[in-house]
């Protein structure tokens, strides 16, 4: 029987992603939205002269792409998870002091031996 004490077993889903991946993460994150950037503000470069509202677009973007990629990569980590639920494995039925006994009686059947020995061919078919 468990005492109640007993935290139980937690099942390892339910744990935070490693520091050095979420670092990983952010970086990524981070240089994504650089690479926008910069694509942005090559953009406005080639179409200052071509199209000019869609060149004052690619300006914006490459103006707030800054501040939004260094806020989302300061956001830090992740909320932990909630934890999950203790893992109690079932519980068997529980003897009695009567069933006990007749539980250590052996079964009626063939004993270990009988079942190693192989089976007996009389040379019948079928």
């Amino acid at each position: 029987m468990r005492k109640q004490s007993d935290p139980g077993v937690f099942r390892i889903t339910g744990a935070r992603t490693g520091l050095t991946e979420d670092v990983r993460g952010r970086q990524r994150r981070y240089m994504i939205s650089m690479s926008i950037r910069t694509v942005s503000v090559i953009l406005t470069v080639v179409l200052w002269n071509v199209e000019r509202p869609l060149a004052w677009v690619t300006l914006a973007l490459g103006m707030v792409i800054p501040y939004l990629a260094v806020v989302i990569a300061n956001a830090g980590r992740e909320s932990p998870p909630t934890p999950p639920a203790p893992y109690h494995p079932p519980a068997g039925p529980e003897l009695e002091a009567g069933e006990a006994e007749s539980a250590a009686e052996p079964a009626a059947g063939p004993s270990a031996e009988e079942e190693l020995r192989p089976p007996v061919n009389s040379g019948e078919p079928g």
